[in-house]
């Protein structure tokens, strides 16, 4: 075959701002939420103006949640950013829709407060979209919004949607997978390479996001198998906002990769260029998203995205302390009087701790090169690389020797961890790996797509 490159986006969730984000009900929105909201258009007509003229390829992916939250006038705004992009720069573009675009309690924010905004049906998205893969697909399943796309002369791309039109976030039933089968088999028998695209990840982003059901595809074993076993060994995701690529092996051998890229309007926020070079090898390279016109108060975009992230995650460590209701909420832990003592009382302790008072608590020694740095500083940084991938905290460094030994002393009180799906994990190489990678590259990696 011959080689094919493209580039990839995904979680764009455009936002019309003049329908507005501002005012301190906003600002208390925004303290607790890693993805932008009023600079969602800059960020987006930056990454357009960038693709435009971006000449390595000249096909584009969207990875789905395409708006905010499925507002009228921001698909309409976003379907004419596309249209634009599309005449200026020749490029042919290829979305799937996700659970931000339909049929949600939309909202913007003024001086009074929260407002509601109308959303758009799942019905409705096929007009929005039609001239972005649905209408000159050569295969298409209109209840699930799915499609081929013939990308080349070689290359088929399967996209797969998890919502229909009265559930999101669905389990694929048995005629569905039947329908993705075929497909898959189709594109064997006609010589042809297939790749896949789907909003939610089919292998966890990390290990520990196992653990959150609304964090990767349900029942993903089936489409893992219906996908590698008939051909179909590699796949681009989004939805978790997190940058990493992940391998499984069926158990007939065959080898699936999972793709996911960051969000474009938070951190971490990047582009995929991917070149298929051959039907067995796949190059991946990562391009950081362009400064984008705001307001950013002297930070590099980067800088921005980063402070936003890290203000999520210090405002959820603060609450413990000073709104354990709220923190509650964030988790999903069911409030009682008792539960917001102790998690006041905790907030209290980890808010004033250093690294060593930490480790101290569970008779771990601390390296004295982190020993005094601030606890809570620390839990930041983890966190954010969890979600940025090529995570630092592997065996050999002062932190993730640190961590790993954290994990040794919790996992007696663990053994019968399961993952939201009920398979079992073993909790100590669970947060092993979700803490320092130890395998693939999850920004620029080359790699076969069978052994």
């Amino acid at each position: 075959m011959k080689p094919l490159k493209f580039y990839l986006i995904t979680d764009t969730h455009y936002f019309k701002n003049s329908l507005g984000a501002y005012g301190k009900e906003y600002e208390e929105f925004m303290d607790s939420e890693q993805k932008c909201f009023a600079e969602t258009q800059s960020i987006n007509e930056a990454t357009f103006k960038f693709l435009e003229t971006a000449d390595e390829a000249d096909i584009l992916l969207i990875a789905g949640d395409l708006t905010f939250w499925g507002e009228r006038e921001c698909h309409e705004d976003f379907t004419r950013l596309l249209y634009d992009f599309k005449e200026k720069s020749g490029k042919k573009i290829y979305v799937v829709t996700a659970g931000h675009d339909f049929k949600n309690n939309a909202f913007g924010f003024n001086e009074n407060g929260r407002f509601p905004i109308e959303s758009i049906e799942f019905s409705e998205l096929y007009d929005y979209y039609k001239d972005f893969g649905y209408k000159d697909a050569i295969a298409f399943n209109k209840d699930h919004l799915s499609y081929v796309a013939q990308l080349s002369e070689d290359v088929r791309l399967l996209v797969i949607c998890n919502d229909i039109e009265s559930e999101k976030h669905i389990t694929y039933d048995s005629e569905f997978l039947r329908w993705i089968e075929e497909q898959a088999k189709k594109a064997q028998s006609d010589g042809q390479m297939m790749i896949a695209m789907e909003h939610y990840p089919v292998l966890p982003g990390q290990p520990v996001l196992a653990l959150i059901k609304d964090a990767w595809q349900a029942e993903s074993q089936k489409l893992v198998e219906t996908l590698a076993d008939n051909g179909v060994h590699l796949i681009f995701t989004g939805h978790m906002h997190n940058q990493s690529i992940n391998v499984t092996k069926t158990k007939k051998g065959n080898l699936f990769y999972d793709v996911c890229t960051g969000s474009v309007i938070g951190w971490p926020s990047f582009i995929r260029l991917v070149t298929l070079q051959d039907e067995n090898t796949v190059d991946i390279k990562s391009i950081p998203t362009p400064e984008f016109d705001w307001d950013r108060k002297g930070l590099s975009s980067k800088e921005y995205l980063i402070a936003q992230f890290e203000k999520m995650i210090r405002t959820l460590i603060t609450a413990m302390r000073d709104d354990p209701n709220r923190f509650m909420r964030k988790v999903n832990i069911q409030s009682s009087p008792a539960k917001e003592k102790l998690f006041s009382f905790i907030g209290k302790k980890l808010n004033k701790m250093t690294v060593g008072q930490f480790a101290h608590l569970l008779f771990i020694k601390a390296d004295r090169n982190i020993k005094n740095d601030s606890f809570v500083e620390f839990a930041v940084d983890v966190v954010r690389s969890i979600f940025e991938g090529n995570q630092p905290y592997v065996e050999g460094t002062a932190g993730g020797d640190l961590l790993l030994k954290v994990f040794k002393r919790m996992s007696p009180f663990l053994k019968k961890m399961k993952d939201s799906q009920g398979n079992r994990l073993d909790f100590y190489e669970t947060m092993k790996h979700t803490a320092g990678n130890y395998g693939i590259d999850d920004y620029n990696a080359c790699f076969k797509l069978s052994e």
